[in-house]
């Protein structure tokens, strides 16, 4: 009878994995344009350079990195309850809406250092209130969530289309776009912020609330493992009936987690709404509702790992911009079609390389066991 094999040490799991996920998508990749006539070592060198190559496109790549991180934390959360939240882009537009709501109600009479935290709950709550109806659904009348997320992000957008045409619209323009926020309500960018220590750097939409992401991670962190509701999630999400056994709510912790969840993916109205565009807009979360589910797969539904793969996913967006702009052969359909590569071997196909890692890895132990035993014999 064979030896059962050894659990992976966590830097394989997280590290190596997914590294190997990923080289296998560039490696199909590069596949795809070879066959097109384009040479795959010149594209990813426009890729680097487009994300990383200035100040500029840095800026544009924590830009969209911040969304990243919010939705790949807002899914990594309902993960660890064993909640499937796709609907992280409904949430993300009904917190932008909030957001705007609050700062074009106040931006004229109090200032930026009171609009932000309450702009900060309103893009919370609105959130929030999203994901409760279809937790509620899922707990107390069984209705399954990935329907109802799923659904929900129709709502929000049919939602938003109507109260941007009908009440919010600036008067006198034609695009359903609400008018711009005074400056009281403009979240100050990454050039004006450094630009108080004297430091010059190019505008891009970058923004303070990249530090909000981070600290988001770090609550995350806190609130999953060290402490006694995170802890409760953790047990529903391994053994709903042990849950049960041990006196869980476990209907008011579906709830709550998805209603954390939704908090989470607000938030990336601050960054788009009152960060970027400072104005309600149509289309601002542009899908990062739906990255942030292969973020949090391939971060692993770990912080940590969540901004190694919002980064990567910010890289092939602001690099792909660039590749397709100065490779026309390799259209944006391209660029779209190696992201989605991409997300399908980091996500899909996320765990087909580990039986063979294991194999790979129980048979180095056990060669080093058996080296050792000579050596001591």
């Amino acid at each position: 009878m064979s030896s059962p094999s050894k659990a992976l040490p966590a830097w394989i799991d997280v590290g190596v994995i997914p590294l190997i996920n990923i080289l296998l998508a560039f490696f199909v990749s590069g596949i795809v344009i070879l066959i097109i006539g384009e040479d795959p070592i010149e594209a990813v060198k426009i890729i680097i350079y487009g994300a990383f190559g200035n100040d500029y496109n840095i800026g544009y790549t924590l830009h969209y990195t911040t969304n990243f991180i919010f939705t790949g934390l807002a899914v990594a959360v309902a993960f660890h309850a064993s909640l499937f939240n796709i609907g992280g882009e409904g949430q993300a537009y009904i917190g932008g809406l909030g957001v705007g709501l609050l700062c074009l109600a106040l931006d004229q009479y109090v200032p930026f250092w009171i609009i932000l935290p309450l702009a900060i709950i309103a893009s919370g709550l609105f959130g929030a209130a999203w994901a409760y109806v279809p937790a509620y659904l899922q707990a107390y009348r069984g209705s399954h969530i990935v329907i109802t997320t799923i659904m929900f992000n129709f709502i929000a957008f049919s939602l938003m289309n109507y109260i941007l045409v009908n009440v919010l619209i600036e008067p006198g323009q034609m695009s359903p776009e609400s008018r711009d926020f005074l400056a009281s309500a403009q979240m100050p960018t990454m050039q004006e912020a450094v630009g108080w220590f004297g430091i010059e750097i190019q505008k891009s939409p970058l923004n303070l609330s990249i530090f909000l992401a981070l600290f988001s991670c770090l609550f995350v962190w806190l609130f999953i493992w060290h402490t006694r509701w995170g802890y409760a999630i953790r047990m529903f999400g391994f053994n709903e009936n042990a849950a049960n056994y041990s006196g869980i709510n476990t209907q008011r912790l579906v709830v709550g987690t998805m209603c954390l969840s939704g908090v989470l993916a607000g938030f990336v109205g601050i960054n788009e709404i009152m960060g970027n565009h400072n104005r309600v807009m149509l289309d601002f979360v542009a899908g990062a509702g739906f990255t942030g589910i292969a973020v949090a797969l391939m971060g692993r539904n770990h912080p940590v790992g969540i901004i190694i793969a919002s980064l990567l996913f910010g890289t092939l967006y602001q690099g792909g911009a660039e590749l397709s702009f100065e490779i026309p052969t390799i259209q944006g359909e391209m660029v779209k079609a190696i992201q989605g590569l991409v997300i399908l071997f980091c996500g899909a196909l996320a765990y087909m390389t580990r039986p063979t890692i294991e194999r790979i890895f129980t048979a180095i132990v056990a060669s080093n066991g058996t080296a050792k035993e000579q050596t001591n014999g």
